[in-house]
Order: C-alpha cells, then structure tokens, then sequence
C-alpha cells in the first residue's frame, strides 16, 4: 500500500497550522490581529515590547535562539554517545516542535496516552514510543487500524502484568501487524509503573511472545523514579535494566524482533543512561539504544536548571531556558507588595513558582532586582517587592518557569521571539 497519501495529508495539515485565523481563543495576542491567519501575523514580526504591535498580557514567548541551541544540543549529544533519541513529546504537544526534533536527528517521539498518539500521527510522525501500558480496546483498535494503513509506522509500548497482555491479545485480535512491546521495569519502591522484579518481567515476557497480536522487543524504564536518587542508585536501576533485556534474550524471547530496544532517558539522569548503555553487551541482535529526555527542548530555570546533566558534565554543553512568561505589574498597594497579571491559568507551578527576572518599561529591560514571586491565585501574581525594587503599574516583568511540563499546556499558541522580542513565529499546542 502506498503511503503517499498520508504522507501528503500531514505535510498539509502542518502546513495548514500556518492558514488558523487568529482571534480570541489565543490570549496575549493582539486585538487587532482577528482574523488574520498565524502566517500572516508571523508575516507582520510584530515585537512583543513595541508600542501600537499590541501584545497584551500576559503572554508567554519562546526564545527562538535558545530554541534552536537546545535541539542542537541534545542531537549532538545523542550523537556522541550512540544514542537514539525520542523525545517526550508530552511535553510540548506541538506537532511543529516533533518535527524540528526529529529534522535534528530524533528517531521518533515519545507520548503518554492515546490522544497524544493520535495528534502525531495526524501530523505525521512515524515513530512513536507509548511509555506506557495500552489496555484500552478502542485506542487498540486504533493503533492496528494506523499499522494496517501505513506499513512505515512504528509503534511500540510497555507492557507490564500478564492481565495487560491477555488484554491487548484480546483487542488486537485479528489486526493484520503486532504492535511492538517492551517489558517495564520499575525503578524500585514507590515507583509508578513497571514490574518490580526480574522474575515478574520474564513472566510478562513470556506471555506478550506467546501471544500472535504482540511482539517482544525489548525493555525500558525511567529512572526518574528510583528511590533517593543519586548516580549510584541510578546506575544500579540501569543495570537491572540492561540485565533484563540480556536475560531475557538467552531466553530467546525476542526471536521475532529485529533489534532489542532498551529504553530509559528522563531529563535529569540522561548522563547515567548513557554511561551505562556504553555498557550494553552484544546481544541476539542489534539494540537501540533509546533516550527519551523531553524537557530539553526549552529547558526550564528552575527544576531541571537544577537537574540538568549538563551540570554535571559542562564539558557537553549546556542547554539554556527558553521560556519567559511576561506579565503586568497592575498593582502596587503598598511599598512591600505588588502584583502582577498572570496566574495559574498561565504559569506552571507544580514544582516550582515563576521566578522574577527581568523589567521593562520605557523601551529599557533592567535586572528584577529585589522582585520576589511568593505565590499565584487564579490570575495574580503575588510580588513581594524588597528595598531597592523599582517596579510601579504599567510595568512588565518578564519571569522565569520551571517545569515545562506545566507551561507548554497552558498555552495553545506560543510567539517564538528573537532576543530583541521580534516575533517571528508562532507554536501551536494540542493538549
């Protein structure tokens, strides 16, 4: 069957992100802009500061050039280390975002559930790990539909109890491919998801490869999730993990795959992944090594600032913040306090709260000096203002997010600017 077709759907259906006219579904835009399509404000290079361009706020941009330093990044790095790389495209669920991924050398991307599957498959992406367990029939159903229609898809996703795989079995009967599955380990206790022990995976093993409708392929985890983490406790998950796969190829339980996949890859341990998949043994087949760090593509300035890797190993690289929030000082009722005109409906703030960082009035952006964020209701922001704060009505401030997980989603259509605040593009998000 000629996948042609699809092919050219998607191509449209990305390029048609471009043709959506602008209106009050978008906040932060400008008034004046409904009705024009996104091209066209794009077109325009509004500036985010400049006066009559008509940015309202808040309003949330990304760096275009940090933007562009991370993806480098991360495709160098994965390069160097012989990693492939599908990153977490839960993160951003921006189909224009997965495909600059993938044009920097990502193998394909990684999602949670099956909507997320679906927003990439409609846009195209032909790769996609679930980094998860797939027990609902309709979604199945779904998936062998897309395998039956297009033979360059590949899907692949856990598995992690034998009721699992008498569940899929049991909705994937019929289906004219197997969907691919890796064994889950858990990263230990109180962990989310995964078998807990090498005996539980091999007997989930045994029965996906028993089964017609699947095919064991390999194995994966996140080692995010291991107890009290520290490189050594980390390193040791990853070599249970590496162990698993090993075992269970002597076992000879991947005869129908034609490579192994082992998979881990968060954004804070990635460096140990790649330390200890250095250490894969030759197997039955060839393996694909695969990382799966998502929040690197505009990083953060709080959590992962933190976490980072490239903290640890600066000699890589480094990736850089991409996202500032902007928002208005709408009030100053006494000299300690103001506040600001974003909220939890705009910033993420799960982790971490926004971060202070710079001014601008007049044309001039300066330090937030003696600005600090001590809480969010619905649509303020609390600002407690310190000797030496300069910061009055009318103001803009431009804060720092941590957690991208929780920025990207509140957003459905995100300036990306240049650092003088020309827009020049615009990021459109399905969650």
């Amino acid at each position: 069957m000629s996948t042609a077709p699809l092919a050219r759907l998607a191509a449209q259906r990305l390029a048609g992100l471009a043709e959506e006219r602008v209106d009050h579904r978008f906040k932060g835009l400008p008034p004046d802009a409904d009705g024009l399509t996104v091209g066209e404000l794009a077109a325009q290079r509004r500036n985010l500061f400049r006066d009559g361009d008509g940015f309202t706020t808040p309003v949330l941009a990304l760096s275009a050039e940090r933007l562009e330093h991370n993806l480098a990044l991360m495709e160098t790095y994965a390069a160097r280390h012989g990693l492939a790389f599908a990153p977490h495209g839960k993160t951003s669920m921006a189909p224009q975002l997965f495909h600059r991924q993938i044009e920097h050398g990502a193998w394909g991307i990684t999602l949670a559930v099956p909507h997320q599957v679906r927003v990439a498959r409609a846009f195209g992406v032909r790769r996609v790990f679930l980094a998860n367990e797939l027990v609902d029939a309709a979604a199945l159903r779904w998936i062998a539909g897309e395998l039956a229609a297009d033979p360059e898809f590949r899907f692949v996703c856990y598995v992690d109890s034998v009721r699992g795989v008498e569940l899929m079995d049991a909705a994937l009967r019929g289906a004219a491919r197997p969907v691919d599955v890796v064994v889950e380990l858990g990263a230990g206790e109180g962990a989310r998801t995964g078998v807990r022990t090498e005996e539980e995976g091999t007997a989930v093993a045994r029965a996906a490869a028993a089964v017609p409708t699947l095919r064991l392929v390999g194995v994966a985890g996140y080692e995010g999730e291991v107890p009290r983490a520290d490189p050594d406790r980390v390193r040791a998950y990853l070599r249970r993990l590496v162990g698993l796969a090993a075992g269970l190829d002597k076992d000879g339980l991947f005869a129908g795959a034609e490579e192994i996949v082992v998979s881990a890859g968060g954004s804070a341990w990635f460096d140990t992944v790649a330390d200890v998949f250095a250490e894969v043994p030759a197997l039955s087949r060839p393996v694909l090594k695969l990382l799966r760090s998502g929040a690197y593509v505009s990083h953060d300035d709080g959590h992962y600032s933190r976490l980072t890797p490239f903290a640890r190993v600066p000699e890589e690289g480094a990736l850089e913040p991409a996202f500032r929030l902007w928002a208005q000082v709408v009030s100053r009722p006494t000299p300690e306090q103001a506040f600001a005109n974003a909220g939890k409906r705009d910033a993420a703030y799960d982790l971490d709260l926004p971060d202070a960082q710079v001014v601008w009035r007049d044309g001039a952006e300066r330090p937030a000096d003696g600005v600090t964020v001590t809480g969010l209701s619905d649509q303020h922001t609390w600002l407690r203002t310190g000797p030496g704060a300069d910061v009055e009505p009318g103001d803009w401030i431009g804060f720092g997010l941590s957690h991208p997980c929780t920025s990207f989603d509140k957003w459905q259509l995100i300036p990306v600017a240049e650092a003088d605040g020309t827009v020049v593009d615009y990021i459109r998000t399905f969650f």
